[in-house]
């Protein structure tokens, strides 16, 4: 089990490397047909998620790689002076985002498995000024950040590709101060995935074959220690689900969804 997990992690891990220097969008998929030069654009694909405008224009270029399945930061509420961790920062696109909102109070940090995605990440940062953004290389299931020291975690179809996503939640309630807040878009199952599909790599690194029923999902947010814990499904990403493995039916099992949990206690002041 451990050398599938390992064989995983390194397939996520190269074919996130792959988009980073090839400066290409992500598609949500592997495959030549959905991420070639007809598909739509990263900005059109994040528009659909429900970014504004506003949004695709204020974050640098190249930050926004269509890599998402939703928008974390629309159920975050986030607030000026608030600290923001995400899960899988990519380019960076969700973290500027953050970082406006919060503002020069506030701070982001984005983690990142992938040493080409926290450079570009960084790169970013430089060529749009923030200062209140940093990116950290470190994997998911391990955070290099410190216990309780965290307001809020987003994170944008990534968790769906950890071997071990008990471990990641369990990681999320260590940050998390007393109080603190999931606001994830992932990918769920909602009826059993087929075993081909499970054992596809491709559909692995796709952010399909890695996700997890819904009822299971909420189980381990509880295992984890978190409370209020909910997993609302958009069902209109069946549209641009079935684009990622054309012909392949997955639209049929995976939908993208919210994720929410609150870590019990009080919430210090800022």
């Amino acid at each position: 089990m451990k050398r599938m997990d390992d064989r995983i992690r390194e397939k996520v891990r190269q074919r996130y490397a792959g988009i980073a220097t090839s400066g290409t969008s992500g598609c949500g998929c592997s495959t030549a047909s959905c991420c070639s030069p007809q598909a739509p654009s990263a900005k059109a694909q994040s528009a659909k998620l429900g970014y504004s405008k506003k949004d695709l224009e204020a974050a640098p270029e190249g930050s926004d790689m269509g890599l998402g399945c939703g928008n974390p930061r629309a159920i975050a509420g986030l607030k000026k002076g608030e600290v923001v961790l995400d899960l899988g920062a990519g380019g960076g696109f969700d973290c500027f985002l953050a970082a406006r909102q919060v503002g020069p109070r506030g701070r982001v940090i984005g983690v990142d498995m992938t040493p080409e995605m926290v450079a570009k990440a960084r790169e970013n940062a430089r060529k749009g000024g923030f200062k209140n953004v940093e990116f950290r290389l470190g994997e998911i299931e391990h955070l290099p950040v410190a216990d309780a020291s965290v307001d809020v975690i987003l994170s944008n179809c990534v968790i769906n590709l950890s071997p071990d996503k008990e471990q990641v939640y369990r990681e999320a309630y260590r940050v998390l101060k007393p109080g603190g807040r999931l606001a994830i878009s992932d990918v769920v199952a909602i009826k059993p995935i087929p075993k081909a599909v499970k054992e596809d790599f491709e559909k692995h690194s796709g952010c399909v074959a890695g996700a997890l029923h819904v009822r299971k999902l909420e189980g381990l947010l509880r295992a984890a220690g978190f409370r209020d814990a909910r997993v609302r499904i958009n069902e209109q990403s069946r549209e641009f689900i079935k684009d990622w493995f054309p012909g392949s039916g997955v639209e049929q099992y995976v939908r993208s969804a919210d994720v929410q949990g609150i870590k019990p206690g009080k919430a210090g002041r800022r």
